[in-house]
């Protein structure tokens, strides 16, 4: 089968100053650090997409602080798998989806490679509604109309990747800082109670059984599979290192660009828990809509905070409805061979989306049990990845060290432990230690 790849156009200029940077020469500090940035800050906003934004109004609104401490472990574990995504790509060349197709038995590969598009459907789902609210709350238009332009903007913003991979990045990196600023001025806004918000982060509690699929929620909306491979397709031939000192320095850029770029996406995430809890909890705690969310903050901090909430919601619909196409077609091409035209797939995926408008069902709870979906598919590349990344014979000497594999695998079990534990309770069997939903 012909091999068909991402490989993304560098300029003369780029290759030869990432070559010097990588060999130690050329400017140094962060002008140096910003030759190789560009893969973490796209897959980032995986974890600001509108799948973030119903989840955690939920948990604000409903439980307060008590559930922020969710959203630190999902970024800690996030932190520590696309540090091995980005590390598959780099070291092997190769993404995960098509290491998943070289070396796995056929059955297991089309089973994974079915729940992956599933994940990706439920994934393009969130993001779609999501820069489809924004736009039809600010702009007075209908839920449809507002699809359709997400869709028309999502299709312009991939035209650009013909150029090469730094329009892209400045595009997606730009709108990234456009959502961090909103929830900036959002948190200057808002009337928070840091003590509460501190006990909240470091405190581990669920306050009812309904709190876990809130929790759950908020892991599937932080750590994401489809940016679990892309990661890896985004480092694979972006900068290839020649030698295992050349790895080892596109390592180090990597990993500081992952710590960078999850930072902020969590800082963000904790933000909107933090505005949601501030803004609605003592008195508005069933705020559970993002439509409600816009039209209740008006009155309570103003037509400036509700609006930088629609502009940071659009900027995240957008940005992530195309990074989710771009991991699609990875996964397509990864574990088939072969991919289909972008904008095919584009029309695909926004089925879902317009079919769920069509038949009247609430946005916000589609977008929340979206991300449900996602914990569920979750787990399938998070073993793919701690597998292929401990292998000596795939990756030589940048083979997981003992530690990172022990958290890797602590990382796993929790995703999979508390995937459990919802589907018994999806099932009407009691979770031990929770108390009934109140």
């Amino acid at each position: 089968m012909t091999e068909i790849v991402m490989k993304p156009s560098m300029t003369d200029r780029a290759t030869r100053e990432i070559g010097e940077a990588l060999d130690g020469r050329g400017p140094g500090g962060w002008r140096r650090g910003l030759l190789f940035a560009g893969p973490a800050v796209i897959a980032s906003i995986a974890y600001m997409d509108p799948g973030n934004f119903a989840t955690n109004i939920q948990a604000g609104s409903k439980y307060g602080y008590a559930l922020l401490w969710v959203v630190l472990m999902a970024n800690a574990i996030a932190m520590l798998f696309q540090s091995l995504s980005a590390k598959l790509g780099i070291v092997t060349g190769r993404n995960l989806a098509e290491l998943c197709r070289e070396r796995w038995p056929r059955p297991v590969v089309i089973v994974m490679w079915g729940i992956s598009e599933v994940a990706a459907m439920a994934t393009d789902l969130a993001e779609f509604l999501g820069g489809a609210i924004g736009l039809a709350l600010l702009f007075h238009l209908p839920l449809l109309v507002g699809m359709a332009i997400t869709g028309a903007i999502t299709f312009a913003i991939l035209s650009v990747e013909t150029k090469g991979f730094r329009p892209i990045e400045l595009i997606i990196g730009s709108l990234v800082a456009i959502i961090a600023l909103c929830y900036l001025i959002e948190m200057v806004v808002a009337p928070v109670d840091w003590a509460a918000a501190g006990l909240g982060t470091v405190l581990p509690r669920l306050p009812d059984a309904a709190a876990l699929t809130i929790a759950v929620g908020i892991i599937g909306a932080t750590v994401m599979p489809h940016a679990l491979y892309l990661h890896s397709g985004l480092t694979q031939h972006r900068a290839p290192g020649r030698d295992l000192g050349q790895r080892r320095a596109l390592l180090r850029f990597s990993n500081r660009e992952v710590v960078i770029a999850l930072v902020v996406a969590g800082l963000v995430n904790m933000a909107m828990v933090i505005m949601a809890a501030s803004a609605f909890h003592a008195g508005h705690s069933g705020v559970a809509e993002i439509e409600t969310a816009y039209h209740t903050l008006t009155p309570l901090l103003g037509a400036g905070a509700a609006g930088f909430f629609l502009l940071s919601l659009i900027a995240s619909g957008i940005s992530s409805s195309v990074v989710g196409t771009m991991a699609g077609q990875l996964i397509m091409q990864g574990f088939v061979g072969f991919k289909i035209p972008i904008w095919l797939r584009r029309l695909v995926t926004m089925a879902p989306a317009f079919l769920i408008v069509a038949l009247g069902v609430n946005a916000t709870d589609a977008l929340v049990y979206s991300q449900v979906v996602l914990s569920l598919a979750l787990p399938f590349p998070m073993i793919a990845l701690v597998l292929f990344t401990g292998r000596k014979d795939l990756m030589g000497p940048f083979a997981n060290g003992r530690l990172v594999q022990i958290g890797a695998v602590v990382g796993a079990i929790a995703i999979l432990l508390l995937n459990t534990i919802l589907l018994l309770q999806a099932f009407g069997l009691g979770v031990p230690g929770l108390a009934a939903t109140s």
